[in-house]
């Protein structure tokens, strides 16, 4: 296509240093002052601490380099590991987490192939701890898990099995004083077949293993504090303090609890609600401490299709408690925190493929083969068709779909991509996925290609997708020889998500609509609008897909050239 390899090696030093400004959604007014979310895409359960500046930094941010991760679930590479100065700039620096789980292969077994959708990574923690970060996560089918490094946008360690067993979401260490470590953790009902319940045991200095049984220091059941779990562990001026989400997602609030001792008794207080916002459920994130005395809250809102973005409130501790927001509801514009930096950056959304490595908006929908595909260096993204089954019935089982997470309310994605095909029914195209989907795609039939619209609902139960026939496409190319010839088809393809009751306090109904063009200057506008709807524990996520049903022939493929994310 359009790129050579020269090209691709001059804009390497580029693409290392720019910063990316997103045209859909950018927190920082300019002016002094942010607005919430600070990322509106689905970082669900985030957290954060204070670090150190990155290897090779720019001096002048010493105490103000913020990172922050978030549940990744079944999506690899996994969690997401995110830099600011200021604690609205932020930027995807890398992962902490490749294949789930490299290392334990009957774990890794169980993660290869279809999708675990919903399981693996669930509300990590993320912590500075005398040189070292350390993010802990609960797996509610295997335990719980740590990983280590000194570079946070660097390697990190492979994960290390803390403690085996079912049940165990939402782990958070605390490192005392004295160097004694404790962990708070909840529970998940799915599995161990109770909840709301918080536990705190001992371990050994390192965090590496228990040394003590668990006690129940807080217990939601028959209360208002029902679904108490996400805790963060922290100390200040002697009290220990565990901070949860209680009351469910879309509608809960944030507690604070505090204690002398981390085995409690804690009293608790509710320190950020809805109020009288049109932001629901504000929960479940991290405290942290500023070099300027300042005190700030990322947490999340549950916005259905849209996931759980992230927002940010002020703290205020004058009371002995950590109010949040505006007098415990929370804010939508504010003033920003106090730093010395003013850059505007947001993680990035559109890409030309022409770096040698996958960019840090992708993530696979399961565990990586590279038989899914790889870049090219051809300043292309190649995705290999994956083998269906015959008797398919919908998308809901390929693991090969290379997706992104919704950066806005309302956006157009643009894709210029080519479809090669060596056998019918091979198909290639973009697609908005979650536990409904709708997608846009070309597929053979004969020396021909189909565009169809293929939309499924309830994809997770089984559901068939149904086919809307758009058009009849002559290929652009053929290749010319008699060994295994393909057929390509060079088409822009676009979706456009709308929100129709963008009023709404859940975020409205975000409705896809699908467009497409030859020359990717004159659109045609395709296919019935779509509802969209979230996945499993995850926002919708858009980006594409290339599957066929010919279990014997060669895999065709789809190249992707380009996908710009505009307004």
């Amino acid at each position: 296509m359009k790129k050579t390899t020269l090209l691709i090696t001059l804009l390497l030093p580029m693409l290392a240093t720019a910063q990316y400004r997103s045209q859909v959604w950018c927190p920082d007014n300019s002016n002094g002052t942010f607005t919430n979310p600070v990322i509106n895409a689905d970082y669900s359960d985030p957290d954060v601490c204070v670090g150190a500046p990155l290897p090779n930094a720019p001096a002048g941010h010493d105490g103000e380099d913020y990172y922050m991760t978030a549940s990744s679930f079944q999506c690899t590479p996994g969690l997401p590991i995110l830099h600011s100065h200021d604690l609205i700039n932020w930027e995807i620096v890398g992962y902490a987490l490749g294949n789930l789980y490299e290392g334990y292969p009957e774990l890794l077994a169980h993660f290869d192939g279809a999708p675990q959708h919903g399981n693996g990574v669930w509300a990590p923690s993320l912590r500075y701890h005398d040189g070292w970060y350390y993010i802990y996560w609960g797996d509610p089918d295997f335990g719980v898990f740590m990983v280590k490094t000194q570079n946070p946008a660097g390697k990190w360690t492979e994960p290390l099995c803390v403690i085996r067993g079912e049940g165990y979401i939402d782990t958070c260490p605390l490192w005392d004083d004295d160097g004694r470590c404790y962990l708070v953790n909840g529970w998940a009902n799915s599995r161990a077949k109770y909840a709301s319940v918080l536990t705190v045991r001992e371990m050994s200095n390192d965090g590496t293993h228990p040394i003590g049984q668990p006690v129940i220091v807080f217990d939601g059941n028959g209360t208002a504090n029902r679904t108490c779990e996400g805790p963060k562990f922290y100390k200040r001026d002697g009290w220990y303090w565990i901070m949860c989400p209680a009351g469910g997602v879309p509608e809960g609030f944030q507690l604070a609890m505090r204690s002398r001792s981390p085995y409690g008794p804690y009293e608790h207080k509710i320190v950020l609600s809805q109020g009288k916002t049109n932001i629901n459920g504000p929960h479940q994130g991290g405290w942290v401490h500023t070099k300027y005395g300042e005190d700030w809250f990322l947490h999340f809102q549950d916005k259905e299709a849209y996931g759980r973005v992230v927002h940010l409130n002020p703290v205020d501790w004058s009371s002995g408690w950590p109010i949040m927001g505006r007098k415990g509801e929370p804010v939508i514009t504010y003033p920003k925190p106090k730093a010395s930096s003013a850059v505007i950056v947001n993680p990035v959304e559109s890409d030309e493929f022409n770096a040698p490595t996958l960019g840090l908006q992708w993530q696979w929908h399961g565990n990586y083969d590279e038989k899914f595909g790889t870049a090219t260096a051809f300043g292309t993204y190649r995705l290999y068709t994956y083998k269906l089954l015959e008797n398919y019935k919908n998308f809901w089982g390929v693991p090969n779909m290379l997706l992104q997470k919704t950066p806005a309310d309302k956006f157009t994605a643009t894709a210029k991509v080519r479809f090669t095909s060596k056998a019918d029914g091979q198909m290639g195209g973009l697609i908005m996925m979650g536990l409904d989907y709708s997608a846009l795609v070309v597929r053979r039939v004969g020396r021909e290609f189909q565009l169809l619209q293929l939309t499924c609902q309830q994809a997770d139960k089984g559901k068939a997708q149904t086919e809307q026939l758009l058009a009849t496409l002559k290929p652009t190319a053929e290749d010319k020889t008699d060994y295994k010839p393909g057929i390509h088809e060079d088409i822009y393809l676009r979706l456009t998500v709308s929100n129709v009751e963008a009023g709404a306090a859940h975020g409205g109904k975000p409705m896809v609509h699908f467009a497409y063009s030859h020359d990717g200057k004159k659109f045609t506008d395709c296919g019935t609008a779509f509802t969209m709807r979230q996945g499993k524990w995850i926002g919708a996520k858009f980006g594409f897909v290339s599957v066929e049903t010919e279990a014997k022939s060669d895999r065709g493929w789809l190249d992707v050239d380009w996908i710009r994310v505009t307004p």
